[in-house]
C-alpha cells in the first residue's frame, strides 16, 4: 500500500509531463536588427534580424513544406531583407510586413491562428532558421536581390521583362515541378466586361478583341492589342490583378474569362518548384543554386 502511495503522484505528473514540450531558441549570432513597418498600425517595430526570418517563413510558405524547401527560403528571405537593409540605409524602416517586401507573421499572430499546433510549428520553423543560421546568397562579391514567388508557369522569368533591372542571377530556368505540387498553377477567373474595361481605362464596348503581340520564350505575354489598344503584359497583370502574365482573354457575352498559368510575378526562386525540388530529394543549397544562377551561400560574421 505505502508503494501504491508514493507510485501514484508520480505516475500523475509523468503523464501531464509526457506531451510538454518547449519552443526552441533562436539562435543569435548576430546583433543584427532589422526595422520593420507594421501597415496595419503605422508602427516601426525593431526586431532581432533572426526572428524576423522565422516569422517570413510563417508569413511566405505553407507550414507543411518540405524541411529543405523551408530552408531555401529562410536564406532566399534573408538576403532580401539584408538587401533591403542596404538599399533603405538612409531610410525610417527597412522593410513593410506585407507582399510589397516580404509577408511577416509575429508569434502573438501565429499562437492565436495556429492554436495548439503552435510549438510544433514554431519550432519546424525554428529549427530551420538555426540550421541556415546567418546564411545569405551572394554574387560576385554582393548580396543577391533574392526575388521569390509562387508558382512558375514551367519556367521561371529573366528579370528584365518584368522588371527594370538586368542581374545575372534572376535568369529564366525550367520548373517542370510547379505543375505537380500547386494547386494554383492553373486558374481561372471571370470578370464583367464593364469593370474589365473600367480596370484597364479603356471606354465600354460590347465586343473584346484582343491580338497578342509578344510573348516572351516562356510564353508570358508581353505586349497586348485590346481593342485596338497595345498594353505590356505587365500592365494588365497589376491593373487586373491578374495571378500570372501566361494568360488569356475570353469574351462570353458581357463577361471576360480570364485563364492564367502560374501565380506571381515569375523572377527568382519558384516557392512551388522549391517544394517539388524538396520532395525528389534536392537539399536547399541545391535548390538555391538551381533558381539563382552563379550565386555562392556564405555567412553573416558576428
Amino acid at each position: 500500500m505505502t508503494i501504491v502511495i508514493i507510485f501514484i503522484p508520480f505516475l500523475i505528473v509523468s503523464i501531464f509531463n509526457i506531451d510538454k514540450k518547449e519552443e526552441i531558441k533562436i539562435n543569435y549570432m548576430s546583433n543584427t536588427i532589422i526595422r520593420v513597418k507594421r501597415l496595419g498600425s503605422g508602427d516601426i517595430e525593431y526586431i532581432p534580424f533572426e526572428e524576423y526570418i522565422v516569422g517570413v517563413l510563417a508569413g511566405e510558405m505553407p507550414i507543411y513544406f518540405e524541411k529543405e524547401a523551408l530552408k531555401a527560403q529562410a536564406v532566399a528571405a534573408r538576403s532580401y531583407a539584408l538587401k533591403r537593409i542596404e538599399y533603405n540605409k538612409d531610410s525610417d524602416y527597412d522593410v513593410v510586413d506585407s507582399i510589397l517586401n516580404q509577408v511577416y507573421l509575429d508569434n502573438e499572430y501565429l499562437k492565436e491562428a495556429w492554436g495548439d499546433k503552435y510549438i510544433d510549428n514554431i519550432n519546424k520553423l525554428r529549427g530551420v532558421v538555426n540550421e541556415t543560421s546567418l546564411e545569405y546568397l551572394d554574387y560576385d562579391g554582393e548580396i543577391i536581390d533574392a526575388l521569390f514567388f509562387s508558382t512558375s508557369n514551367g519556367y521561371t522569368e529573366t528579370a528584365s521583362l518584368v522588371f527594370d533591372i538586368d542581374l545575372p542571377y534572376l535568369k529564366s530556368v525550367k520548373s517542370d515541378w510547379d505543375s505537380k505540387t500547386s494547386s494554383v498553377f492553373k486558374s481561372s477567373t471571370t470578370m464583367k466586361l464593364s469593370e474589365f474595361y473600367e480596370k484597364i481605362g479603356l471606354p465600354y464596348s460590347d465586343r473584346l478583341v484582343t491580338d497578342v503581340l509578344k510573348r516572351s520564350s516562356t510564353n508570358r505575354i508581353t505586349s497586348i492589342s485590346i481593342n485596338g489598344n497595345v498594353f505590356e503584359g505587365t500592365d494588365l497583370y497589376n491593373k487586373l490583378g491578374l495571378r500570372s502574365t501566361d494568360f488569356s482573354l475570353i469574351q462570353d457575352g458581357d463577361e471576360v474569362i480570364i485563364n492564367t498559368v502560374g501565380y506571381g510575378h515569375g523572377v527568382g526562386m519558384s516557392q512551388y518548384g522549391a517544394e517539388g525540388m524538396a520532395e525528389e530529394g534536392y537539399n536547399y543549397a541545391d535548390i538555391l543554386k538551381y533558381y539563382y544562377s552563379g550565386i555562392s551561400i556564405k555567412k553573416m560574421e558576428n
